[in-house]
């Protein structure tokens, strides 16, 4: 064991580096710890100066937790707790302060890219970033979400709200490289164990290596909803895009039903959309749209509600046009700007494939719709009823 005087000066080290360090200012890591071991200055009091002038240095938090290779904050308070278990027990260093919700999916905020509600499959890529954004780009067919994971406490924690308050979530491929910080995070291998052992009653994960693997914001029933929605797919490790995206396709063709058990209700409204029955006239005009196969362009006519054409916008592809279009106000309803885009798509495919193009039903035509009958007070020869 480190003798006392030893401890005082990794944790003076440890602190300075941190002062002297731009982007520790703002982190929660910082913050967080120099209000953990304020606790234990009763046994050393000689840490008191090193506490204030670091505290000195803190600006409004920008981040919890940056995934440094060091986090001299965490090292510091580490070295604390292992030398005076007593005076700063394991779990008062563990960050206890949740983010607040927000109606929707996903609830809490983090470093993910959102692709698909419906997706059945989440990627947590640990401390790999680049991969989180490869993945994005490529987009494999049922991923849901992509982010990292750098801590085994809020991280994991805001992994388990975000899943389960999304019930197609059925899957989690658990890959990148884990966070083996000299501070011992291990994320990946605390996740692991959650699925494996859960937490026991205070709140442990059970089996985690991790430092600080203590989910003060998750209920054990929350634990072991989101084990019994979620399916763990343990990549840890690997970093190759196409093997992450060939595991999420692999998964999302077992084609598992959302799950039934939802945990957290997301405030999401979901609508079926009824076919209109009628569309309102664009007081600008109508449009009419074939695509010039022999100048290969998509050419759009605008008309007055008179029946008179006043402009001709052409062009090589759909944004160009409906730019233009936007730009002119020739049409001024979204529902006519819908179309536009629709028909627009439409005619640029037949312009690759040769077939026929012929544009739909444009807004302003009543669509066929059945009409209440009314028992009629007239006779045949009354001329005020239609």
């Amino acid at each position: 064991m480190s003798s006392h005087a030893e401890v005082i000066a990794v944790i003076n080290a440890q602190l300075n580096a941190a002062i002297a360090a731009t982007k520790c200012h703002g982190c929660g890591c910082l913050a967080f710890n120099l209000n953990a071991m304020g606790e234990a200055t009763r046994i050393a009091p000689e840490l008191m100066p090193i506490l204030d002038a670091a505290r000195g240095v803190l600006v409004p938090q920008k981040y919890e937790c940056m995934g440094c290779d060091t986090c001299y904050p965490a090292v510091a308070a580490n070295a604390l707790q292992e030398a005076y278990p007593d005076a700063i027990s394991q779990a008062a260093l563990c960050p206890t302060e949740a983010p607040e919700e927000r109606t929707g999916w996903p609830p809490l905020p983090g470093d993910y890219s959102v692709i698909r509600y419906g997706g059945s499959v989440a990627v947590c890529a640990l401390n790999s970033a680049e991969l989180v954004r490869e993945l994005t780009r490529l987009a494999p067919p049922g991923l849901a979400i992509a982010g990292t994971m750098h801590t085994e406490n809020l991280g994991i924690e805001r992994v388990i709200s975000n899943a389960t308050s999304n019930p197609n979530i059925r899957f989690m491929v658990l890959c990148g490289e884990d966070t083996r910080q000299l501070v011992g995070h291990l994320p990946g291998q605390c996740m692991e164990c959650l699925f494996v052992n859960g937490i026991d009653e205070e709140q442990r994960i059970v089996g985690a290596k991790g430092k600080r693997p203590f989910l003060k914001n998750v209920s054990a029933g929350q634990a072991a909803a989101f084990r019994e929605q979620v399916r763990l797919v343990s990549m840890i490790g690997e970093t190759s895009v196409q093997a992450v995206a060939a595991a999420v396709e692999r998964c999302h063709a077992e084609g598992l039903p959302p799950y039934e058990g939802l945990a957290v209700a997301n405030g999401i409204e979901t609508v079926r959309a009824p076919e209109p029955q009628f569309f309102k006239s664009d007081p600008a005009g109508f449009l009419v749209v074939y695509p010039d196969k022999r100048a290969k362009q998509l050419v759009v006519e605008h008309y007055t509600n008179a029946g008179v054409l006043d402009c001709i916008v052409s062009g090589t592809t759909p944004v160009a046009i409906y730019f233009e279009i936007i730009k002119r106000k020739l049409v001024t309803q979204l529902d006519h700007a819908a179309y536009l885009g629709r028909e627009l798509a439409a005619a640029e495919r037949t312009l690759r494939t040769g077939e026929a193009y012929v544009q739909d039903r444009a807004p302003g035509e009543a669509l066929p719709a059945i009409a209440p009958t009314t028992a009629s007070k007239c006779g045949p020869s009354c001329t005020t009823c239609d």
